[in-house]
């Protein structure tokens, strides 16, 4: 399949040129918006019975699929073929010298994108008897929603508009012109030099791949480290990675000015007194995002937008007793399963009188970069202000960790006289391991829960059980050890 095949299979199935929409009416539920979130609110109130409505002005799947999640993992997985083959010299197998096709690599995610599609298609969707509609959907009244001429009218409604990339207020950045995740990964030539704008997840994630692939890559933030998001120990290793990658770091400044060289856009920033340039060919902006909440007609529905989005209560309900909103639009955490997460909430307490809170959930997060670096919880910072204890196991004192090379990282967890609060762990398959970390907190577990835990040996997940463990010998006390000192006396003499 060429990549043009590719993306017209998957265009056909998340925006179908000669979709014929019905012609509204009332419903249990109209959901707004075709990512992740909406997708999950209308196909679970549709599998449970509800007439459901959803509106979609764009591409079903929303970021996750078309500009997010699925493509930009599939880039990773090239560069980390990439690095595998760097580093494996090392292991013991020499091999030639590599030149990454980045054509291919391309075409492969184009592909992987297209067969992924269907999960999140129109005719999925209308096979689960939800009634799709594209275009823009506007309220009209507490009670209704117009799109193309139809109206809506509802007994709930979702708003799941998720968010779109913003740019910083650069001088001369619109002029010269940059990318965002919603054209990075249109791309057919690598970009021979790039200019990165934003350390967090994405900047990281796509900096490092490009840097896999030969492209010359800087990479800055006005933040004085890498995922400045992060605990200060898991950013300095992931920046001492990223510059064995190839990727110029350069946190702690302020862009100043860019403007189109005679060859390629020149950038000048500042770092105190000390001015700093380079000269790159594509500007891939990855600084931030926005709730899309314009032109909903918000208003006429008596829904209120907060700072962050759209105003809503720990149950998810708008100021519109009617309306709820999941994902990005109303939620701090914007990545995909959070989104998944609040529409099931939403769910629940929108058809069904749910008290569920948003405050109980317990969402982790990662970062897949190499090394990949996750966290659920408590922050650093919160946990230090807090008084909280941490235990740490550094990778070089994990087997599996030894054995594959990769002993650059670390396990930290942190707690309250054994009551997990939060956890931070960067390594390989980080995300997988702190999902477990997750479960845990959310069914308020210790660290000796995680002592009790059999894994097999040996993989990454002996860090958790050996944090457990470490715990446990600090309850240990002298006057315990005495105790079982003289208990062992009395034994031997039986």
């Amino acid at each position: 399949m060429t990549a043009d095949d590719a993306d017209r299979e998957w265009l056909n199935q998340v925006r179908p040129p000669d979709w014929s929409a019905a012609d509204g009416g009332a419903y249990d539920l109209v959901v707004i918006g075709g990512g992740t979130a909406g997708l999950v609110s209308a196909m679970g109130a549709a599998g449970l019975g509800a007439r459901v409505a959803l509106v979609e002005r764009d591409r079903l799947g929303g970021d996750c699929l078309n500009a997010g999640c699925v493509p930009s993992k599939a880039l990773l997985r090239s560069a980390r073929a990439v690095r595998d083959v760097i580093r494996a010299p090392e292991l013991g197998v020499p091999v030639a010298p590599l030149t990454p096709d980045f054509a291919a690599i391309m075409r492969r995610m184009r592909v992987l994108r297209a067969g992924l599609a269907h999960h999140d298609s129109a005719a999925r969707l209308a096979a689960a008897g939800v009634h799709v509609f594209f275009g823009t959907a506007r309220f009209t009244g507490a009670r209704e929603v117009t799109v193309n001429g139809a109206c809506l009218r509802f007994r709930r409604a979702v708003v799941a508009t998720g968010g779109r990339p913003i740019a910083p207020p650069v001088p001369g950045l619109s002029d010269v012109g940059f990318l965002t995740s919603d054209q990075v990964f249109d791309l057919t030539e690598m970009p021979r030099r790039m200019l990165v704008i934003g350390a967090g997840p994405i900047g990281c994630e796509l900096a490092q791949a490009f840097a896999c692939f030969g492209s010359t890559v800087t990479l800055v933030d006005a933040a004085d480290r890498v995922l400045p998001r992060e605990d200060p120990d898991a950013s300095a290793i992931l920046a001492r990675h990223l510059a064995s990658d190839g990727v110029r770091v350069e946190v702690g400044i302020r862009l100043q000015r860019m403007s189109r060289a005679s060859d390629g856009v020149s950038v000048v920033w500042q770092r105190g007194e000390m001015e700093g340039t380079c000269e790159v060919d594509v500007v891939f902006v990855a600084a931030g995002r926005a709730p899309n909440i314009e032109n909903l007609g918000l208003d006429e529905a008596g829904i209120r937008i907060g700072p962050a989005g759209i105003d809503v209560s720990a149950r998810l309900r708008t100021t519109n007793r009617r309306v709820f909103a999941a994902g990005d639009v109303a939620s701090p955490w914007k990545f995909t399963h959070a989104a998944d997460a609040t529409a099931r909430l939403v769910l629940q307490n929108a058809l069904f009188f749910g008290r569920r809170r948003v405050t109980d959930l317990v969402i982790p997060w990662c970062t897949y970069t190499e090394p990949e670096v996750a966290h659920v919880g408590v922050t650093h910072e919160q946990a230090v202000s807090g008084g909280l204890q941490a235990v740490t196991v550094p990778l070089v004192d994990v087997d599996r960790a030894v054995l594959d090379g990769t002993t650059d990282g670390f396990v930290r967890l942190h707690h309250w006289r054994g009551r997990i609060r939060g956890a931070t762990i960067v390594a390989p398959h980080a995300g997988d391991l702190v999902a477990y970390v997750a479960h845990v907190i959310r069914h308020a577990g210790t660290l000796g829960d995680l002592a009790a835990g059999v894994s097999p040996y040996p993989t990454y997940a002996d860090a958790l059980r050996m944090a457990g463990d470490i715990y446990r010998r600090t309850l240990l006390t002298k006057r315990m050890r005495t105790v079982f000192r003289r208990y062992f006396a009395v034994a031997r003499g039986w």
